[in-house]
């Protein structure tokens, strides 16, 4: 791996765990929802202090270079990220439905 993407993972980790513990402080975000950004930013951390474990994997699943497979992870992780938070939406939108539905039968009774 290239010293400038082993920068670039511990740059990207650093403001990533910062930015994250400045939003927890500011109780903008949930600790426990914090936690898959500490553990992506403590995994690219792992990447660039042990670019090993990385050029092994790259080169136990084909890729000619490490940086495409770290990138590839990456967006992997970050699309099952976004795919369980679509699904938390979803869940979300048919409870505040639910809500408004029985809050609107429960003015029509106080109405008759």
């Amino acid at each position: 791996m290239s010293l400038t993407l082993r920068i670039i993972c511990v740059v990207g980790a650093a403001l990533t765990f910062l930015g994250i513990t400045q939003q927890v402080r500011k109780s903008k975000i949930k600790i426990e929802d914090s936690l898959f950004w500490v553990l992506l930013s403590g995994l690219l951390l792992l990447i660039a202090v042990f670019p090993q474990v990385a050029h092994f994997f790259s080169r136990l699943f084909g890729f000619q270079a490490t940086s495409n497979f770290i990138f590839l992870a990456v967006i992997a992780i970050l699309l099952v990220k976004e795919f369980d938070n679509t699904m938390q939406l979803s869940q979300l939108k048919h409870r505040v439905n639910e809500l408004a539905q029985e809050v609107a039968l429960a003015k029509k009774d106080n109405e008759l």
